[in-house]
């Protein structure tokens, strides 16, 4: 601490700098998330054209009865249910039988082998395309569960947003610790990977989809080239959303947490395994984003080491004769973490989890940071991912 004492001003300096960025990144990246579209209930349209709603099923046995029921309750008067087991090893497959057994509106299909260049969910989702009749394509992933008026209310949407392509951002659901330390960091990174208002906007490039819910007209669907067209891509919505939108189709992303809810991951493994294959993807498409993974990581390792020190190195120089210097750094650390906070519990309540949450930044931006930097080295290593069980790695 001496060398502290030495340097007085500098140190002060030092630390208002990183006060002044503090505040502006918190605030920048609080400030990234547009949702101007939202959907909100509404009856059924008159004269509903059919609806194909298709999932795909591998090793789901924890969620896929929940989701299927709650596609089979919807207001919607005219849809059909394809689920694609896509050989599944577990009780999945045996669920759908007795699902199908009491509603003659689901067709479960057996996935055939994985051909070599496909990954498994566009494989699933061109299967379950070949088999469905309707004149719009409705693709739901097995861990989404609808609410009854979610189809009718999405249908209305796409039509009043004269939209080809309809994707919304579904509720996330937080049961544990560990989802609710890193979700909503992940979820405020995405945040910043891109802007609604710009994927909205036909005159940009700006593409992305949610997975979870994707409804799309057939005849853009077949235009397009279907699955087959992003055949060999795991993040496959987002691919297909470019395939709609630089083909000159209307895509639309909208604010849909009233009419879904999903629960991606359960424990800390899980969104491990899931994060970290989804992160790897973004970065092995396109390279640059390396280093904007790299700098995303050093912010996380920032705020989760440096914050908790701040205050405490303040207190040591203050208790070394700091005087009303140290007790100047101590307040900027003290100011930083209540700003933090302030957003953080902002996000919290969002995601309908206690503000104390926010308590766990530190933590969860570990967590995340070591995720960004396991995602690159697996890019410069080309040591690829694995997910459900299967690897893919980098060409």
């Amino acid at each position: 601490m001496r060398r502290l004492t030495l340097y007085p001003m500098p140190c002060l300096i030092a630390s208002t700098l990183l006060f002044l960025g503090g505040i502006l990144i918190i605030y920048w990246l609080h400030n990234q998330y547009h949702l101007d579209i939202v959907v909100a209930a509404a009856p059924p349209p008159p004269n509903p054209p059919l609806i194909s709603v298709c999932i795909p099923a591998r090793n789901e046995e924890r969620n896929i009865r929940a989701c299927v029921e709650a596609v089979l309750k919807q207001d919607y008067p005219n849809f059909e249910v394809i689920v694609v087991d896509d050989r599944s090893t577990d009780a999945t497959p045996h669920i759908l039988t007795d699902l199908a057994a009491r509603d003659s509106r689901l067709r479960p299909i057996s996935g055939s082998e994985l051909p070599a260049g496909w990954a498994g969910k566009p494989h699933a989702l061109h299967q379950a395309s070949a088999f469905a009749r309707g004149e719009w394509l409705c693709f739901i992933d097995a861990d989404t569960f609808l609410e009854p008026s979610a189809l009718s209310s999405c249908y209305v949407k796409a039509i009043e947003t004269q939209a080809d392509m309809f994707t919304i951002m579904t509720f996330q659901i937080l049961g544990s610790f560990w989802e609710r330390t890193v979700m909503p960091l992940v979820m405020t990174a995405l945040s910043v990977g891109f802007s609604p208002r710009k994927v909205n906007d036909p005159k940009t490039k700006d593409a992305i989809a949610n997975g979870q819910f994707i409804l799309i007209k057939r005849p853009v669907y077949d235009a397009i080239g279907g699955h087959a067209s992003v055949k060999d891509s795991i993040v496959e919505d987002k691919a297909i959303s470019e395939k709609v939108k630089w083909n000159g189709y209307r895509l639309i992303v909208a604010d849909g947490m009233k009419m879904a809810k999903t629960r991606m991951y359960t424990s800390l493994p899980e969104m491990w395994e899931g994060w970290t294959k989804n992160i790897y993807l973004g970065l092995r498409d396109q390279a640059g984003l390396l280093w904007l993974g790299a700098f995303g990581a050093f912010l996380a390792f920032m705020a989760s080491l440096f914050l908790p020190l701040w205050p405490l190195l303040g207190g040591i120089w203050y208790l070394h004769g700091g005087g009303w210097l140290a007790l100047t750094v101590i307040g900027e650390a003290l100011a930083m973490w209540a700003y933090l906070v302030f957003a953080r519990s902002k996000v919290a309540k969002a995601m309908n989890i206690s503000r104390w949450y926010a308590l766990t930044t530190p933590l969860g931006a570990m967590v995340f940071g070591a995720m960004m930097l396991t995602s690159a080295w697996r890019v410069i290593s080309r040591q690829g991912v694995t997910w459900k069980g299967r690897v893919y790695k980098t060409d």
